[in-house]
């Protein structure tokens, strides 16, 4: 079963407050790095699931988004929708490290983790906060998505570390995501460990393929 954890006593809201700060010069929010370690440090490895209000489904992540006012794609919307978000994180993420895919009409990014975190830690490299601040601006602006934050390990280790350390991966991608304003309805957050590969175990370059982040990213269908 799906599990969906969420901190006791702590309200992800509340804590999303403590990660941005006001330009005195635009008045305009801006990134508070403290604010946003603090966030990652407090509840790290707490959001897994879907993060809706209604029920740990598919079907309850549905129902907030209708909800929330986003409306469904159809048709040939589809293809054009998911067409120029494709290009807009292509664009974004240019020289990042970060491989944007199409599988049909979904997306597909891969964020090795060699470039987004520290060798066997789930807190994410502050040189890749930028990186997912691209990522985030393009997801707000193409809100008739849905999105799956999903991560992966190589097979060094015992295969309860790697799952666990791939869900708190994920779960540190998705916060950082809210934290830029991504609404938490539109998340599902878990990890593979290991049982995914897209690259062979057997060598080093092959481990540090299957040590990654994917975010998937499907159009909103209703």
């Amino acid at each position: 079963m799906r599990a969906k954890l969420i901190v006791a006593g702590v309200s992800v809201a509340a804590l999303l407050g403590a990660c941005t700060t006001t330009d005195p010069y635009s008045s305009t929010p801006r990134r508070n790095n403290t604010g946003t370690g603090a966030l990652a440090g407090a509840v790290g490895g707490a959001l897994l699931g879907y993060l809706t209000n209604t029920s740990n489904s598919e079907e309850g992540r549905k129902n907030a988004l209708i909800g929330a006012g986003i409306g469904a794609l159809g048709g040939a919307a589809v293809g054009a929708y998911m067409d120029r978000q494709q290009r807009e994180l292509e664009a974004e993420l240019s020289g990042t490290g970060v491989g944007v895919a199409r599988q049909g009409d979904n997306l597909v990014l891969r964020m090795p983790a060699d470039v987004s975190f520290a060798t066997n830690q789930a807190t994410i490299d502050p040189r890749f906060y930028a990186t997912l601040d691209d990522v985030a601006a393009v997801l707000n602006r193409y809100d008739q998505s849905v999105v799956d934050i999903i991560g992966h390990a190589d097979s060094d280790g015992a295969e309860d570390y790697n799952l666990d350390l791939s869900r708190r991966r994920a779960s540190s991608v998705a916060q950082y995501l809210v934290s830029r304003n991504v609404l938490p309805d539109r998340l599902y957050v878990d990890g593979r460990g290991e049982s995914a590969p897209i690259a062979s175990n057997a060598t080093a370059e092959g481990k540090a393929m299957n040590r990654r982040v994917e975010i998937l990213i499907r159009p909103f269908r209703g």
